[in-house]
């Protein structure tokens, strides 16, 4: 089951992160003042995943990938983990296309 967790950091700010169904974090968020902005962020993800334009594919210095998920008005809402190849990448793009609309959201 896909899941938002929103959680306080070590310096005291909300984050959140998006879980697969196998436990795995697929997209982590930037930090937020507040728990209510980040449920904001959490709502920019629900809103923005379906654009596969607002995705930014990117590749590690060590040739490792990446994606960004961008609002409109192309403002990072969240980072994903590094994946070893393209096609991995771009399947972790699709999954959260497919699920971050759904996912429940927990506080941890």
């Amino acid at each position: 089951m896909w899941k938002f967790e929103i959680y306080t950091d070590k310096a005291g700010e909300s984050r959140f992160r998006l879980k697969a169904g196998n436990g795995e974090n697929i997209l982590a968020s930037e930090w937020y003042s507040s728990k209510s902005a980040c449920e904001n962020g959490i709502e920019s993800v629900r809103k923005n995943c379906s654009n596969e334009q607002r995705f930014e594919k990117t590749t590690t210095d060590s040739g490792k990938f990446r994606f960004n998920l961008k609002a409109a008005n192309w403002q990072v809402i969240g980072v994903s983990q590094t994946y070893s190849n393209e096609s991995w990448r771009d399947n972790g793009i699709a999954s959260v296309g497919r699920n971050a609309p759904d996912a429940k959201v927990v506080e941890v």
